[in-house]
């Protein structure tokens, strides 16, 4: 894997300084149970609502933990449509893992029918149940990942073949504060930061946008890291700061996947790069040591 460094000189071995190795930098992004459980994705049957909210009313399972307990098992089996039944069966009962699961699988289309309504009904089910309950450490992560999906849903609004959610910048807005400042999610201080940089939801302040991009970006969030690093690179919201902003550019450019969804950081990546004069280069590989060598 080429390391950040490198990608400040490419080609130019000898401008590389400190020593900075490749497997140093894992500057990933941060995905905690954004992709949920791993497994064989299926295809939901063809049962009709009805049957299947009877089956959910049945007393097939002892009590909504042993149906979640099945849901997972069938799930990691690859067994989607008795996963889907049981998983139903103990988000009705209220466990949040269950509805935050099944919320996952329609959202991705993992296992089942893409659905972002339902996946929205979900989500909205744990941020409702959490608005004003402490959760517990076990499942933190989950509710924050749900106040964070149901805020993107919210700001962009959802469509259905029966129903449709209506964008609410606003409530989007406050679902991302919330969640960047009760549970300091990287995600949802990305989100703040790009809510904040295009005026939605809340009155356009570049500065509080860097503020909370800044917070996720020193997280590892590779997004933010890019829209960062072009900002000072840029100079948006005061003096440019060139050399950083190409540091934060190159982090970003190292984490990117190679999907179609990070090309625009290539590009970014790319841009800085071809336009920043060797001096800067020399000082954001300064900076990129230190940053690499004195991070949490």
């Amino acid at each position: 894997m080429i390391g950040p460094v490198q990608l400040l000189f490419p080609g130019t071995a000898s401008a590389i300084r400190g020593g900075v190795r490749a497997k140093a930098v894992g500057c990933a992004v941060l995905a905690l149970l954004a992709t949920g459980f791993f497994a064989p994705a299926g295809a939901l049957d063809g049962a009709d609502k009805n049957k299947l909210a009877t089956a959910a009313q049945l007393p097939i399972f002892k009590d909504p933990q042993a149906a979640l307990r099945a849901g997972l098992e069938s799930y990691h089996a690859g067994n989607a449509t008795s996963s889907v039944e049981a998983l139903r069966y103990a988000a009705d009962g209220g466990e949040s893992l269950a509805q935050w699961k099944l919320g996952r699988m329609y959202a991705d289309g993992d296992g089942v029918a893409r659905d972002e309504l339902k996946a929205y009904s979900y989500f909205s089910r744990i941020v409702e149940h959490f608005s004003d309950d402490d959760p517990d450490p076990g499942v933190r992560s989950l509710v924050s990942n749900a106040f964070v999906s149901l805020g993107v849903y919210l700001r962009q609004g959802v469509a259905g073949a029966t129903a449709r959610v209506a964008p609410d910048p606003e409530r989007a807005f406050d679902l991302f504060r919330y969640a960047a400042t009760y549970f300091r999610n990287a995600d949802a201080q990305y989100q703040l930061g790009r809510m904040y940089l295009d005026g939605d939801g809340v009155k356009k302040d570049v500065r509080q946008a860097l503020n909370w991009l800044d917070l996720a970006a020193r997280k590892g969030h590779a997004q933010a890291q890019a829209l960062i690093g072009q900002l000072m690179f840029d100079g948006a919201g005061g003096a440019a700061q060139r050399p950083r902003g190409l540091m934060y550019l190159t982090l970003a450019r190292e984490s990117a996947s190679g999907a179609a969804a990070d090309q625009w950081i290539v590009d970014m990546h790319a841009r800085a790069l071809a336009a920043a004069s060797d001096a800067e280069r020399n000082a954001a590989v300064a900076m990129l040591e230190h940053y690499l060598k004195h991070r949490d």
